[in-house]
Parts: C-alpha cells; sequence; structure tokens
C-alpha cells in the first residue's frame, strides 16, 4: 500500500506522479487523518488526476477537495478485487462524501428441517443447520405471512423438535386447523411428506402444479369413495385459488430482485422488491446517507456492492437506471454465489410490470416518509436501536390489564404505527376464564385471543410487542407466544420504577437478566412512557365501561320467566335486591306471581353468584 506523506496542502502533482495505472482503490483524507472518501478505479493514476485536472462541475466533489490533505492507495489485482476492497473499506469507515446504505442485519429465511415429519420456521444466520432455506425475505413480516398462508394451505408444523416429541396430545395449531398433529399420529408420514412436497412446490412458484396434483388426488379419492377424503383435497385446491388470487404470480415463476428509486431534494428511497419463483416476497426501502446532489447513477452504484456482497444475491437484478461497471459487479457477484448473476435496467414484460410496482413503493415510501414527524422517526430508531432489534420498529402493540379487586377486567390492545396511534387498530378484551385479580391468566387470555386471531390472517403482526409489566409478565407473553409458534417477534416489558415515578421504567427482555435503562430524557424512553400510558388509559376507560353497565343491570334481569312485572313485585316484597338474595324458596314463592320452580330458578342464581 502506497502512503503518502501528508502536508498542509496536498501536493497533488507529486502524488499522481507516484501512482500505478493498475487497478485499486484510494482513500481521501482530512488533516486530523478521517477518511472523506474511499472509491475504486481501473487505473489509479488516471482517475484520482481526474479528481485535480479541471475545474469540478459537482459542488460536493469541490468541498471534499478544500479538505484534503492526504491521499492513501490500495493498488489491487483485478478489479474485484478492488470492487470488495472499496465495499469493506466503506463499512469500516463510513466517509462523510460516500453513500452510505445502514443495514448490518442479517435477512430472514423459511427453513425446512431435515426430519421425518419436517418443520416449517422462520429462521436467521448463518445457515449451518440441515434442511433448506427459502429466502431470503425482507422482514420478518413477510416471513410470517408466508408462514401462517402455508400452515392453513398444507397444515406443516412449525413447533420445535422438542415441543414435538414430548406431546401426548394435539396443540392448539391443531384446533386452529394449522397443523395435522403428526406429533401424535393423526397422519401417516406419506400423507405428511406429499404435503410437505406441495409446500415446497409452493414456494418455488409452481403454483399450478400444486394444483394439478391435489386435484388428481381429489379425483382419485372420490373413485375410491373416500368422499369426505375428497372433499378435503377440493377445500385445499379451492384455498390455494384463493391465494394465487390474493397475488399476482409472474408466468416465468424467475428469481430476481426489482430495484427503484425515487427521490427529493437530497432525500433518496430505494425500494427493493423481492421476487422468488415468480412470487412478490414484499419490499424492503432504504433511505441512505447521501452527499450533496448525489445523482441516481451515483446512489444505484453505491448502493449495489454494499448490499449484495455480504449476501446470496438472486439470479438477475433489475434496476431503473442504468449502472455504470453493472459488468463488473455482475462477475463478482457472479464468482461469490457461484452462479449466473446479470444486472439489467432495459426490461419488458413481466419484469416491466414490476419495476413500475417497485417505483410506486418508492414513490409512497418517499412521500410516507416526508411526511412523518421527524422526531418520531429518529425516536422509532433509537428504540429499535436500543432493544437490538433487526430494524425500525414501525408497528408497536402494547397491553394493559385493569380491574378493580378482580371485577369486571378488561385487557387493552393499543396499536402505533409510525409513531402515531391507530384507534382503528385498537382492541379490547373481556376477560371471562382468568380468576379475579389473577393478572397473568388475565394477561395471558389477552394475548391468546388477539394473536390467535392474527395467525388465522385476522390482522397485521406488530414488529414489537410491549407489556405493561416486569418479569412475570414478560415470562406470560414469551409462553404464550411460544405456544401459538410465534417467532422473530421482539418482545418487552415496561415495569415503573421503585417509586413508580415516571422517568424511572425499566424495559425487561427475553434472555435479559437485568433490565435495560433508558435516560429519563431519552426520545426512546418518552415513546414508550406514552404507548404505555395509552395502554393504561384505554384500559381504564374499557374497565370503568363494563363495571358501570354490571353494576346499572339487575342481576335479576338475566333470569328466565321473570320478567318485568314479577321482578317489581320481588322488589316490593323483600324491599330490593339484598332482601332477594337472603330469602329462601318458600318465602320467594310467596310472592304473587312466582310459582315454586320459577322461586327455585331465582334461589339458585343467587346461589351462582
Amino acid at each position: 500500500m502506497a502512503k503518502p506523506e501528508a502536508s498542509s496542502k496536498l501536493d497533488h502533482r507529486r502524488l499522481i506522479n507516484s501512482l500505478s495505472t493498475g487497478p485499486g482503490v484510494y482513500r481521501m483524507l482530512d488533516g486530523d487523518g478521517q477518511v472523506l472518501y474511499v472509491g475504486k478505479a481501473r487505473n489509479l493514476k488516471r482517475r484520482v488526476a481526474s479528481y485535480f485536472g479541471k475545474q469540478q462541475s459537482s459542488p460536493k466533489t469541490r468541498a471534499m477537495l478544500k479538505q484534503v490533505r492526504q491521499v492513501e492507495v490500495t493498488v489491487t489485482h483485478t478489479e474485484t478485487e478492488a470492487l470488495i476492497l472499496e465495499n469493506n473499506l466503506i463499512k469500516a469507515h463510513r466517509p462523510r462524501y460516500n453513500v452510505l446504505f445502514r443495514d448490518d442485519k442479517s435477512y430472514p429465511y423459511i427453513h425446512l428441517s431435515d426430519h421425518a415429519f419436517p418443520r416449517l420456521s422462520f429462521y436467521r444466520g448463518s445457515r449451518r443447520e440441515k434442511g433448506r432455506y427459502f429466502g431470503p425475505y425482507p422482514n420478518s413480516g413477510a416471513i410470517r405471512t408466508t408462514l401462517n398462508e402455508l400452515q392453513k394451505l398444507f397444515r406443516i408444523r412449525s413447533c420445535t423438535d422438542s415441543f414435538f416429541r414430548n406431546r401426548t396430545r394435539p396443540c392448539l395449531q391443531y384446533q386452529i386447523q394449522r397443523c395435522t398433529a403428526p406429533c401424535v399420529g393423526y397422519i401417516s408420514e406419506a400423507d405428511y411428506a406429499r404435503d410437505v412436497d406441495n409446500a415446497i412446490l409452493f414456494l418455488e412458484g409452481r403454483n399450478r402444479d400444486v394444483i394439478e396434483r391435489l386435484v388428481r388426488s381429489m379425483e382419485a379419492a372420490a373413485e375410491k369413495q373416500e368422499y369426505e377424503r375428497a372433499a378435503e383435497f377440493r377445500d385445499q385446491v379451492a384455498r390455494l385459488r384463493q391465494a394465487q388470487a390474493r397475488q399476482y404470480v409472474s408466468g416465468d415463476s424467475g428469481d430476481f430482485d426489482v430495484i427503484a428509486l425515487a427521490g427529493q431534494g437530497n432525500l433518496q428511497c430505494i425500494s427493493v422488491l423481492y421476487i422468488r419463483g415468480g412470487h412478490n416476497l414484499g419490499n424492503r426501502t432504504f433511505f441512505p446517507r447521501l452527499p450533496a446532489d448525489a445523482e441516481p447513477r451515483e446512489v444505484l452504484t453505491a448502493f449495489l456492492p454494499q448490499y449484495y456482497l455480504d449476501r446470496d444475491p438472486p439470479r438477475e437484478i433489475i434496476t431503473d437506471h442504468e449502472v455504470p461497471d453493472a459488468a463488473l459487479l455482475a462477475e463478482t457477484l457472479t464468482e461469490q454465489a457461484g452462479q449466473r448473476v446479470a444486472i439489467r435496467h432495459s426490461v419488458r414484460g413481466d419484469r416491466a410490470r414490476w419495476l413500475r410496482m417497485a417505483a410506486d413503493n418508492a414513490a409512497q415510501a418517499l412521500a410516507t416518509r416526508l411526511a412523518t414527524d421527524r422526531q418520531s422517526r429518529e425516536a422509532l430508531q433509537a428504540l429499535g436501536d436500543a432493544l437490538a432489534m433487526e430494524g425500525t420498529p414501525n408497528r408497536i402493540e402494547c397491553f394493559d390489564i385493569s380491574h378493580t379487586s378482580g371485577e369486571s377486567a378488561v385487557a387493552s390492545c393499543v396499536v402505533f404505527e409510525e409513531g402515531a396511534a391507530l384507534n382503528s387498530d385498537y382492541r379490547r378484551f373481556n376477560l371471562r376464564e382468568a380468576e379475579p385479580g389473577d393478572d397473568y391468566a388475565a394477561l395471558r387470555e389477552a394475548l391468546k385471543r388477539r394473536y390467535t386471531r392474527l395467525k388465522k390472517g385476522e390482522g397485521k403482526f406488530p414488529d414489537l410487542l410491549l407489556i405493561d409489566g416486569g418479569k412475570g409478565q414478560l415470562r406470560q407473553a414469551v409462553e404464550v407466544l411460544e405456544e401459538l409458534q410465534i417467532e422473530g417477534l421482539t418482545v418487552a416489558g415496561v415495569a415503573k420504577g421503585r417509586d413508580r415515578r415516571p422517568g424511572q421504567e425499566r424495559i425487561f427482555l427475553p434472555g435479559r437478566e437485568t433490565p435495560l435503562i433508558l435516560g429519563s430524557d431519552s426520545a426512546p424512553l418518552h415513546l414508550v412512557q406514552r404507548i404505555r400510558d395509552e395502554a393504561h388509559r384505554f384500559a381504564i376507560a374499557g374497565h370503568r365501561h363494563r363495571r358501570g353497565r354490571s353494576r346499572r343491570s339487575s342481576p335479576l334481569e338475566g333470569i328466565p320467566g321473570l320478567g318485568p312485572k314479577r321482578r317489581r313485585e320481588l322488589l316490593k316484597a323483600f324491599g330490593g335486591i339484598q332482601g332477594i338474595r337472603q330469602a329462601g324458596v318458600e318465602d320467594l314463592a310467596a310472592v304473587k306471581g312466582i310459582s315454586r320452580e320459577l322461586a327455585r330458578r331465582i334461589y339458585d342464581e343467587f346461589r351462582l353468584e
């Protein structure tokens, strides 16, 4: 590596004369040794000289050159080596004048385990476990949506192997028709393998093949007069056609990413649309840190290596702008992936349709970002960082329980999106199963009811689940999510401080012994407090309404055969509810219009309270 000497002012002529004409990477530094910019070059001498040979038209470049006091270069054997080194140095130094892409998280996959009765599950990390992997998916929400669809269509188990081995009776997944209960022998290994094969075809985008298989199975069962089995295949075909109708499927069943940009001023949005097996797996948007006056081609040129050199690329990458050095990047990705990777920007047919969709998504995400309050956005990002989440928690749910000595217990669920309350998605639960005063059981009931509905597709999963409470409440939430086999969801308990003053909240996380303490004046804590207080308010309002309604109604109203006239006679005879409660059957039967049978019903009603 060549390292010219630093001086108060850079002698660029001397520097240029010392440079190689081969490929390599150059780094421009200021007087304090901070890296201002990292670039690669096919010809180092020519590329660096271009900065100093004429008046620069770009304000960004002119501003940078005024600060440059030193240039370091690293000579490489090939352009490919230079491309990879440039990417590594940008991530290591995060230079001020480079386009920076902030995404250090691994992407999730669907994992099909290597087992006699394979498991379909959410997977993140190095792919060392045996089995097949499908993806990557843009985020955990896309994984949950796909897994939920697969469970409805093919009823493949999602439980862990230890859970599977220790079952003696079917779990809740069987009861809500999301599993065929192979753990207790309700389905043969051959039939389960058939369902797994169909699920694989579905994940590969071969929906027509799945439908043809199921139709043949339906006809074969009908010929054998196994009409119930034939009906099951018929219903499965209908569900599969409905799933196919909800999503456009490309005719060529290809695997590719579609990338489009939308910008306003110095804010640029990159939308990546993931197409696997012809299926749209969803999109993910990025807002890279940009130097002033960055052009779309420059943004794409910086984004693609930073994004793809650390992950498995698809066979094809489609962009809405031409990318300089696309051939070099495609060659590098081909070597890395072990399969041919192409980068194109001029497409037709289905691919043009996907490109328009990616552009629409980028424009929409940009409009949303511009309309979103800046402070809320920063608070959400800081909260995600504090909780070590994979990204920003754009959708947050919070639960709280309210009751008076166990009476009229109500659970609240409030929902915030992009830092703002989403009132239309608020839910209350009148709790009936839990014993009065048992907050743990009440919380379990509310969570189970809420997330069973979400598993059935009746709503949208959050990125973050907050529970008003400490370790005990958090443990109940974790156990419910495990029972429902919901993965990839961040959960946290929010407990008040010792003297219950705002600013002393402790945040409990699964697997962490000590609570997380956020600064009393920090934006993330203020956001958590706001969401927690809203859940508390909503729960109290629901509890007061339920308690008031129960106290306004008479226990006599629910007794069959006891109309308004007879109720008035009873109240007149005994002076009120308390007198009726203490009366015996003979006393009740002595009232005008009350038969002995009705008196027995009244007596029994008060004994059951």
